[in-house]
């Protein structure tokens, strides 16, 4: 029975890791696949010491990016409210919805911050009133803003 051998990927592989990543695969799946497709090349010691130096420039950049939102959630809760205007109908209904994208704007007009609009999560908004929305920043970071639709 042959030995598994130790490969550093030098891309992501589907079910197997992803760049950087140290796997132990079969001789004839290094020999015939990995290594001449490029897609990996053998664990020496100068090899794995650039993949551990990546990996803490990896966590680095990751503290730091949680830092600025954790940083950005301070500033956001900092705001009360945000007051979203849409034009009104009969029963205090509002002429379409609100949309992330209007609550990033009406984000970047009161704090000078800019959010993803991909990251807001909100209910239905249909009439007029407060709603809740959360805003992720973060992949642990997430911020609750109340939004005031009102009548414009």
């Amino acid at each position: 029975m042959a030995k598994r051998v130790q490969l550093v990927l030098t891309q992501d592989v589907y079910k197997l890791g992803k760049l950087g990543d140290l796997v132990d695969v079969a001789p004839g799946y290094a020999r015939n696949y990995l290594i001449p497709q490029k897609l990996a090349t053998h664990a020496t010691p100068g090899i794995l010491k650039q993949v551990e130096r990546r990996r803490e420039q990896e966590l680095q950049r990751q503290l730091e990016l949680r830092q600025q939102a954790l940083e950005q959630k301070a500033a956001l809760e900092k705001v009360t409210s945000l007051q979203i205007a849409k034009q009104v109908g009969e029963n205090e209904a509002i002429f379409g919805t609100v949309t992330a994208q209007d609550v990033a704007d009406a984000i970047k007009a009161a704090t000078n911050q800019e959010v993803d609009r991909r990251g807001i999560t909100l209910p239905d908004i249909n009439h007029l009133g407060t709603y809740k929305a959360e805003i992720k920043l973060h992949s642990d970071v997430t911020a609750q803003l109340d939004i005031q639709v009102v009548a414009s």
